[in-house]
């Protein structure tokens, strides 16, 4: 999907396109301020000049998305709002609607999955398709289908999405980014040379900033250079799987099937503190945000049917240092009440001596609810262990 956050937010005020937009930040309160301004004139009305600037934001939060007109600024996801005052401080600055973006979510995917069923979510605003064996998906190298993909999710949601077409999945994210927005790219192995080996290794999905850096140190910058180096080099470099890797997808290989149904590995939430926060001095704020995160993480196993038996938590120390820690509990739960005992647990065992930016709280090794296997103690005075340390656990807590 093109933009997709600020895009949602265009349909909600359309008298914002074509200008910059950022979205990110904090909670959603500009819809009721502005409404409070304006009585019951219909949103599209209000006039631009009463919008929130981007200069004019204080705060820690990072950029969700922004609209293209802002990109050409420099401005991009990720980057702190703050930061991005500077490049485009005349930008429009909106926090994400969570709600409102689920739903188009829920609405593209499905509008998609009527056209070509075999589809991978791959994330809230993005998916593979594979329409090999669609009637009439190979017409025009594909372009057809992709063309009423596109028709058919815009009729749907109003809003534009980029398709890229190739014979894998490696290469179809790749040739999705090419002419963005509302573009329709087709690559094919034959223009590998023309089209990929010229890109940057960062583009390829996989190579994050650390592997970008030290294919950099060692004169590697494009996908093409990547492509010349030896398979037995690489493989010194960086191992036997990841170098091997590299050497296939930097020549276009890759078969990796779409996957219809896939199972989460873990689900978390985090929240970066609009100011840093003491363990002490600020105990009781981030025990209430601690707890709502874990009321969150559990929402969010029950809603999605799934149990977790290691629970964690991650810190972001005012250094930018980042600790975690994770504990294995008795058995597998989805309950807020059990997830914050524990993950409290995993907060003694790091330094709190220092102001924190971040907090997090994970849950891992993840089972459906109802398949989860039944954990027995092995002795009475086993059981009377533990429930005397999970007795010990409730009085001795004292951190937020």
């Amino acid at each position: 999907m093109d933009a997709f956050f600020a895009s949602v937010e265009l349909l909600r005020y359309p008298q914002l396109k074509g200008l910059p937009v950022v979205i990110g930040g904090g909670r959603r309160t500009v819809d009721e301020a502005l409404m409070a301004q304006h009585g019951e004139r219909a949103l599209r009305f209000i006039p631009v000049a009463e919008f929130p600037l981007l200069k004019d934001y204080v705060g820690r939060g990072v950029i969700t998305t922004a609209t293209y007109p802002a990109r050409q600024f420099g401005v991009g996801s990720a980057m702190g709002l703050m930061k991005a005052a500077r490049l485009c401080p005349q930008a429009i600055v909106l926090p994400v609607d969570f709600d409102e973006i689920r739903r188009f979510s829920r609405l593209f995917k499905s509008t998609i999955a009527e056209v070509a069923p075999l589809v991978q979510d791959r994330g809230i605003d993005e998916v593979y398709i594979d329409f090999t064996d669609v009637p009439g998906g190979q017409r025009e190298g594909g372009r057809a289908l992709a063309r009423l993909i596109q028709r058919a999710i815009f009729e749907k949601t109003g809003l534009t999405c980029s398709i890229g077409v190739a014979p894998n999945k490696l290469l179809a994210k790749m040739a999705s980014e090419f002419d963005k927005p509302n573009g329709i790219s087709i690559v094919q192995q034959a223009d590998l040379q023309g089209r990929i080996w010229p890109l940057n290794v960062r583009k390829i999905n996989g190579i994050g900033p650390k592997a970008g850096e030290k294919l950099a140190a060692l004169g590697i910058q494009t996908i093409g250079e990547l492509a010349a180096q030896d398979r037995q080099f690489l493989i010194g470099q960086f191992g036997k799987a990841s170098g091997a890797w590299m050497h296939e997808v930097a020549w276009g290989r890759d078969d990796s099937p779409v996957e219809t149904t896939s199972e989460p590995v873990s689900m978390s939430r985090e929240t970066t503190f609009e100011r840093d926060l003491h363990a002490v001095r600020d105990k009781a704020e981030l025990g209430a945000i601690f707890t709502r995160l874990c009321e969150q993480v559990a929402a969010d196993l029950q809603h999605k049917g799934y149990v977790a038996r290691t629970i964690g938590i991650k810190l972001r120390y005012n250094d930018f240092r980042i600790a975690t820690r994770d504990q294995t509990a008795p058995a597998h739960t989805d309950d807020a009440r059990t997830i914050r005992q524990i993950a409290g647990q995993c907060l003694k065992r790091v330094p709190l001596d220092q102001r924190l930016r971040l907090l997090g709280v994970r849950a891992g090794a993840l089972t459906k609810a109802g398949q989860a296997p039944v954990y027995e103690e092995k002795s009475p005075s086993a059981q009377t262990g533990r429930a005397q340390a999970a007795t010990k656990t409730i009085v001795n807590y004292t951190l937020f």
